[in-house]
């Protein structure tokens, strides 16, 4: 799983970002500071000019990178908002630890 913050508050900064929010070893932090992967989603995936953030996009098992995959399981926003939805998605798609 891929974790990608941005930094689309004004108090959010690389020094202050906790990159422990999701503890999980299975997910893979990474912070876009140019926004340049909140941008190509939503040109690529939603369809429309600006930035993606605070949403959540979940892709079954063979999903790649090299296209746009339209094998998505889920998605949506807030995070926050939609936890207990996104953990029970997750949990259909995550080996078991």
């Amino acid at each position: 799983m891929y974790a990608i913050w941005l930094p689309m508050l004004v108090s959010d900064s690389r020094e202050a970002w906790n990159g422990n929010t999701l503890p999980d070893p299975r997910v893979i932090h990474f912070w876009d500071g140019e926004r340049i992967m909140g941008e190509w989603v939503a040109r690529k995936v939603e369809g429309h000019r600006g930035v993606s953030w605070d949403a959540y996009y979940l892709y079954g098992p063979a999903a790649t990178w090299e296209t746009i995959s339209f094998s998505l399981v889920a998605s949506g926003g807030t995070i926050y908002d939609r936890r207990e939805e996104i953990k029970t998605h997750l949990s259909t798609l995550l080996p078991k630890e």
